[in-house]
């Protein structure tokens, strides 16, 4: 009898859309860690960062300058660095490699947050390491999600899935069902990092974050 055939290296692991949905509650946990404790300022999602520039900028009370030009800064910076990193491994290589590698820089930086957050809480200079640290780790995935180019799951912004679940209601069929589990996993992690920042626990979120982007890093598959 012939052989069979090798399986598919990039089917082995969970799918992109499962990985994706469970980064969106990661993207959640992050933005709850940063607005609520960082002088609100959003370290993934740069669509209400630019708005927060602007009170800021306008003397509106309880935002920095500061804190949120750092926030989109490095946030540039990981985006730069992910669009690199995805013209080198994303044209003809293994999707599943170079998904993993994002994914494993990304878990290193939420975790070196994390340890900040756990050491010097409530130093002025934690504040801008837990914004650097995060901002760098959302750009860069913001910049792979988005070569990886799965609808309706950017992983940090609702604005487009939102629409595309109402305005082509109720044809969507299953990117209705994707949009919405999109949006359940945004407020499912947002809601938990907000309790966990409200009772005090800064770190904790950022931990969970670290520690679900490092499995996913193992987990993660090459295709939808």
């Amino acid at each position: 009898m012939p052989p069979e055939p090798d399986p598919d290296p990039e089917a082995r692991g969970v799918r992109l859309t499962v990985v994706l949905l469970a980064l969106t509650v990661v993207s959640g946990l992050i933005d709850a860690v940063s607005f609520l404790s960082l002088r609100h300022v959003f370290t993934a999602n740069m669509t209400g960062n630019v708005v927060v520039l602007g009170f800021a900028a306008a003397g509106a009370a309880g935002f920095s300058v500061p804190h949120t030009v750092t926030s989109l800064f490095c946030f540039l910076v990981g985006a730069t660095a992910g669009g690199r990193v995805a013209a080198r491994f994303g044209g003809g290589g293994s999707r599943r490699n170079w998904t993993r590698l994002t994914l494993a820089v990304e878990a290193a930086l939420v975790g070196a947050a994390a340890v900040v957050a756990f050491v010097a809480p409530g130093h002025s200079r934690t504040t801008y390491a837990l914004i650097a640290l995060t901002a760098v780790a959302m750009g860069l995935r913001n910049a792979t999600v988005r070569k990886l180019a799965v609808p309706d799951l950017t992983t940090t912004v609702l604005t487009m899935t939102l629409t595309g679940l109402v305005s082509e209601s109720p044809r969507g069929g299953t990117r209705a069902g994707r949009r919405t589990a999109a949006v359940l996993a945004m407020l499912a992690g947002a809601t938990g990092g907000a309790w966990l920042v409200l009772h005090g626990h800064q770190a904790v979120p950022l931990l969970i974050a670290a520690l679900a982007s490092g499995v996913l890093a193992v987990v993660a598959s090459g295709r939808e």
